[in-house]
């Protein structure tokens, strides 16, 4: 039997974490955790609720009216309704970040990803799994892309979700998000001492999983 292990990948914003996390995930049958969907849940909360996001102690009071269930198929639940797509749209995106500032969302949350840590054979990714919320994963894994390549990659995902997209607004909306998630207090976005970098701005899908398989591999054999 094939050891248990899990697996953490961070890295920037628009880098395709979620996706190669999904497709490993389905390629090794990982239980998939998408951590990103779970601020972003926060923040689209906020939002339809008319809830300033600049306004701390009013995001914590949002806290207890929220649950959040990510099931097998991808699928996001926000106090029972699916918000998958909802939470995909560059104001939320946005939004994810500024919530991701605050101390009781971020307790909040790790706790509920620990949890669904327990199982093992579980992949998560975001911005500080390997250096917060799961600090001892076997694998842990940096995933980067040049702002060019990952602004090209958010403008062919919105335009295929049917969203609107300005390739010069993507690109500046990232440099945003990387300095708020860089520098922000808690929990800012950085490597893992421990953790192997992957630069994905030359790789297609295809080569950035056929990497992470082969490191996931070298792991159970160490």
């Amino acid at each position: 039997m094939k050891k248990k292990i899990s697996i953490a990948i961070d890295g920037p914003s628009a880098a395709g974490k979620s996706t190669i996390a999904k497709m490993v995930a389905k390629k090794e049958n990982f239980i998939y955790i998408d951590t990103g969907a779970m601020y972003r849940s926060v923040a689209f909360y906020c939002i339809k609720n008319h809830i300033d996001l600049n306004d701390e102690q009013a995001v914590e009071q949002a806290i207890s009216n929220i649950q959040i269930r990510l099931t097998a198929d991808n699928k996001v639940y926000l106090n029972d309704e699916d918000v998958s797509l909802q939470i995909r749209t560059d104001e939320v995106s946005l939004g994810a970040s500024c919530v991701s500032k605050y101390q009781a969302v971020r307790t909040f949350l790790v706790d509920e990803q620990r949890k669904m840590a327990e199982t093992g054979n579980v992949i998560l990714d975001g911005r500080d799994i390997g250096t917060v919320v799961l600090p001892h994963a076997d694998l842990k894994i940096y995933q980067i892309a040049s702002v060019e390549t990952r602004a090209k990659r958010r403008y062919l995902e919105n335009k295929e979700r049917g969203l609107d997209a300005d390739l010069e607004t993507i690109k500046k909306e990232i440099e945003q998000r990387d300095y708020q998630d860089m520098h922000r207090a808690i929990s800012p976005l950085k490597k893992a001492d421990d953790a192997i970098e992957l630069d994905t701005s030359n790789m297609t899908l295809e080569e950035v999983v056929d990497q992470v398989l082969t490191l996931i591999n070298k792991t159970r054999e160490e």
